[in-house]
């Protein structure tokens, strides 16, 4: 068999199999390079603190890039508009936020929530927001991360009807005193400072996660395939070339024999 694939006619089909299987070892390794330049982290300075209005504008979506992001946005929080929503976690304690509506001047005009400190019990949370109500109207700065609106929850059927667990802008608007049309940002601010009577909330930066493509790296898997299939399509014909040729030697041969005969 080796004197076959020394033939000059299985030589230069080698050539021209290597030729492919490096075409598709190429092609691999483009799709491999694809799906790790698609799974590079890109660092955001999410911990310098940058205008509200750099970051996000009223009546659109929070984009990613501000997911997670420090802020400061000056406004006036509107009395009597602050909600206790439950279930917030704390360093993996439940507790509670007051959350409280801000409108935004410093910005395109909005209404925004902000999280104005986590507490243990109702009774502390509920005191918090009253305190905070008492004293709201007067334009004031906060500095705090920026998060996406949450999606509503449904209360359990044994639990307060009017409870909040989620901070969801399209839920709260529905709460907010003489709310009409007028513009809202779909998210919300944890205060980096809490207010008096509630302590810090327990909001650290965005998580990076690197995750692959997939479908890409299946991709890379498949052209390597088809360059070992290419080689291995070139040695399946040389070899039925050589049974072929042995094949016929041993007809040949047997033909002889009875004419011999």
């Amino acid at each position: 068999m080796l004197q076959m694939m020394l033939r000059p006619r299985w030589v230069l089909a080698l050539l021209l199999a290597l030729g492919i299987a490096a075409g598709f070892a190429l092609l691999g390794q483009w799709q491999l390079e694809r799906a790790v330049e698609q799974a590079v982290v890109q660092e955001r300075p999410t911990e310098e603190v940058r205008p509200l209005a750099d970051v996000a504008q009223p009546d659109g979506p929070t984009e990613q890039a501000a997911t997670g992001q420090r802020v400061e946005v000056t406004g006036r929080f509107v009395p009597g508009d602050t909600v206790i929503v439950e279930g917030r976690l704390n360093d993996g304690v439940a507790g509670y936020w007051p959350v409280a509506h801000l409108e935004v001047t410093d910005a395109a005009p909005g209404g925004l929530p902000v999280a104005l400190g986590w507490a243990p019990d109702l009774e502390a949370a509920q005191e918090a927001a009253d305190r905070f109500d008492a004293r709201a109207g007067d334009e004031a700065t906060v500095v705090g991360r920026f998060l996406p609106s949450e999606a509503p929850m449904t209360p359990d059927d044994e639990a307060d009807p009017n409870a909040m667990q989620t901070v969801a802008v399209a839920q709260l608007i529905n709460v907010w005193a003489d709310y009409d049309d007028r513009p809202v940002y779909f998210g919300y601010v944890t205060a980096t400072e809490p207010a008096a009577g509630l302590e810090a909330i327990s909001s650290p930066p965005p998580e990076e996660s690197v995750e692959l493509n997939w479908l890409n790296v299946f991709y890379a898997v498949e052209w390597v395939v088809f360059a070992g299939f290419a080689i291995f399509l070139w040695y399946r014909l040389v070899r039925d070339a050589v049974e072929r040729e042995r094949d016929a030697a041993e007809a040949e041969a047997e033909t002889s024999d009875s004419v011999s005969r």
